[in-house]
């Protein structure tokens, strides 16, 4: 059987340009994937998906006509069922032959295998490998079943076949509307339907410019190129948003030297999912314009026209922009002259919001906030400012103790943070909340210390994203996430599975980065409870919510521990750390790093092993244990080695914990291996004097509290 190419194309109208790359995606490696179940794909074939506003499409290589067949052993039934104690067959056996198509002349050939404690009889058959048509059609059902459609049509044939159809009745059920469906095996047309459609070998090209419609595809491997020079349409996405990218970047250089287009990967991928002939063109709008904060004539430029603005060498907006055209018109004076008409109402719109909006202050939009619901068990966004307010001013407290102009200018910030969402740019782009509140605190003259805090207070906005830039604005960014987790928490809104309605995972990472990469010296559990403390009678209990922040605490160190897991450190190292449950998690990167060299250590392997056995001999003490060694008590030469090698290294580790360097702390405890290892081979921790057996745990309670205050080197152990 001869291998050949093999491509599936369905033509539909045009689709949702969001979902686009992973359609194209999903159609090619679900058709791929169920043609390989089926045994018609070579070892080694290579899978090339298309996606354009119209289309999608795979080219598999190595498609077989016809899947190999396969030898099948069928299990039957017992064999104290399947044969009478004369040896012959049983009507249950022969009925059960008859549902497969045999007969009582293939019972000597049945064997005779174990099956459990009996044995059973099985029937050796060979099976048929599926054809193409038959594999290719169950692939194509599989494939569209599975596509991420993020939204399905209802829409009536008007062609069809059966005495059942009824032209303009007879409903489908897709992601768009299909008109056309290509299956190519070679030069062959495969012999398949779906959504209503007969395979073919006609497709169609661009709507305006193909110099042919259709186009007959002779085989499989014309299709990309036959379609780009007949049709004018580059199918594949990939090689689309390349050609996109090369254009943005030479008309940039052509619009001035220094320019280049704004980097935005989901701009660029929805704009390849809109047209199938890119033509980047050069289009200005006034420099008047230039007068209103640039992120909102970016933000209208790319959310309402898809437009990639110019920004000069230092990342500042120009009044220039790249349109990315479907057509190529010799003259493209109309297409520009269109986009340049339909872009400044757009922007005349947003410098009317600005102008509008610098009329009253931020603070005297304040008490407005008291009109807007935050959450209805939780009061208005001016409640809500209040206590992000006092939270802010008691985070300045522990942190810069005594200074007054420090916790003022953080207690402003925090007050005129949310003003901005009163706004009207605000209303009309949701997105930039924060920074126009930056734009109008400076505006009202405001320190810029505080206008930069109003900017950043909602940083980090997502994984990757910059922290505020400047203490106040860590301060007023603490307590907003913290407001935000430690009221949701209080009224019961945890996330479950993978549903954060509220965004709780990310604003606790946002705290853990904040405390962490700041290196600030504020401890987890006392800015939790600075936050729980403003919180009384808002509570479920009606009770402040303070001294109840376990469950948060320990939501937060799971995400901390998943932070690290993901960031190269090991499961061990990180559970070894976060046992200790630390306080300030600017100290967890130096913990880390101290355990990794630890574990490298010759000695690690057995002290860690020693560690969990003392956890584990302290663990089954029915009273605690005092950490308190009685020299007068030290009998045997081992423990009597074991109190003078730890008195000798605590110190050691001990000064070099207290000055911040863990590494050389836990290094300190190596030599205790011997000793260790000695203590376990020669001395009996539970002598049958009381004496004895007290002091013996005390000196283990004391072993064990000195290898643990970096890490709990137990977690370890293998």
């Amino acid at each position: 059987m001869s291998a050949k190419n093999l491509l599936v194309e369905l033509f539909v109208e045009e689709l949702p340009p969001k979902a686009l790359k992973k359609l194209g995606e999903a159609f090619a490696s679900g058709l791929v994937a169920a043609l390989r179940a089926q045994g018609l794909v070579e070892e080694g074939a290579v899978v090339t998906p298309y996606a354009s506003p119209r289309r999608l499409a795979a080219h598999v290589t190595g498609v077989l006509p016809r899947a190999a067949d396969k030898a099948v052993s069928q299990k039957l039934m017992p064999v104290a069922v399947a044969l009478d104690a004369g040896g012959q067959p049983t009507p249950a056996l022969l009925k059960k032959l008859s549902a497969l198509g045999a007969d009582a002349s293939v019972v000597p050939q049945l064997q005779r295998k174990p099956d459990g404690k009996a044995e059973a009889l099985f029937l050796d058959t060979t099976v048929a490998g599926a054809t193409l048509a038959e594999g290719l059609q169950k692939a194509l059902d599989e494939a569209l079943a599975k596509l991420p459609i993020p939204k399905v049509m209802t829409y009536q044939l008007e062609t069809g076949e059966g005495a059942d159809f009824q032209p303009g009745w007879t409903s489908v059920h897709f992601v768009r509307p299909a008109h056309g469906l290509v299956a190519l095996h070679g030069a062959d047309v495969v012999p398949v339907s779906v959504l209503g459609l007969h395979a073919g070998r006609d497709t169609h090209g661009h709507r305006f410019e193909a110099a042919a419609d259709p186009i007959a595809l002779p085989d499989a491997d014309a299709y990309a190129e036959l379609l780009e020079r007949q049709g004018a349409v580059i199918a594949s996405f990939d090689a689309r948003r390349a050609e996109i990218a090369r254009q943005l970047q030479a008309a940039a250089a052509s619009a001035g030297q220094g320019l280049k287009p704004i980097e935005d990967d989901a701009l660029l991928d929805e704009v390849t999912a809109l047209v199938e002939r890119p033509n980047v063109l050069l289009g200005r709008f006034e420099q008047a314009f230039l007068d209103v904060p640039q992120e909102c004539l970016i933000l209208t430029m790319k959310a309402n026209q898809k437009y990639f603005p110019l920004l000069d060498a230092a990342g500042k907006l120009t009044n220039q922009f790249l349109i990315v055209s479907n057509i190529r018109p010799q003259d493209p004076s109309a297409v520009i002259g269109g986009n340049e008409r339909v872009v400044r109402p757009r922007l005349a719109d947003a410098k009317f919001f600005f102008d509008q909006d610098r009329k009253k202050t931020l603070a005297s939009r304040v008490p407005g906030l008291a009109r807007v619901v935050y959450h209805n068990k939780l009061g208005t966004q001016g409640e809500r400012v209040e206590r992000v307010r006092a939270i802010a001013r008691a985070l300045a407290e522990l942190w810069r103790a005594g200074d007054a102009a420090f916790a003022q200018q953080a207690d402003q910030a925090a007050e005129l943070a949310k003003a901005d969402l009163l706004t009207d740019m605000v209303g009309e782009f949701p997105e930039l909340q924060g920074v126009m509140g930056g734009y109008y605190a400076r505006h009202d003259g405001l320190p810029g210390a505080v206008a930069e805090a109003i900017e950043d207070h909602y940083r980090p906005r997502f994984a990757g994203d910059e922290l505020p830039r400047s203490d106040v604005g860590v301060v007023v960014a603490l307590a907003d996430k913290l407001e935000t987790l430690v009221g949701l928490f209080g009224i019961g809104q945890l996330p479950t599975g993978d549903k954060d309605p509220f965004a709780l995972r990310r604003h606790a990472l946002g705290v853990i980065r904040m405390l962490i990469e700041r290196r600030l010296p504020l401890g987890l559990g006392e800015v939790l409870e600075a936050a729980a403390l403003v919180f009384p009678g808002r509570m479920p209990t009606q009770t402040p919510f303070s001294g109840s922040t376990a469950a948060l605490q320990a939501f937060m160190l799971e995400r901390l521990a998943g932070s690290l897991r993901e960031s190269g450190y090991t499961a061990q190292e990180v559970d070894a750390v976060l046992a200790l449950q630390p306080q300030r998690l600017a100290d967890v990167p130096q913990r880390l790093a101290a355990v990794r060299a630890f574990a490298a250590l010759p000695e690690a392997e057995s002290l860690a092993a020693a560690n969990k056995r003392v956890g584990n001999i302290l663990r089954k003490v029915e009273t605690p244990v005092e950490a308190r060694v009685d020299a007068a008590l030290l009998k045997e030469p081992a423990e009597a080695a074991l109190a003078q090698a730890l008195q000798a290294a605590a110190p050691q580790a001990d000064a070099a914990f207290e000055r911040g360097d863990y590494t050389a702390s836990l290094q300190a405890l190596a030599v205790l291996k011997g000793p260790v290892d000695a203590f376990f081979d020669g001395v009996m921790v539970n002598a049958d004097d009381p004496a004895l057996r007290a002091n013996r745990l005390g000196l283990l309670a004391t072993l064990h509290a000195a290898m643990n205050r970096v890490a709990d080197l137990s977690r370890l152990a293998a």
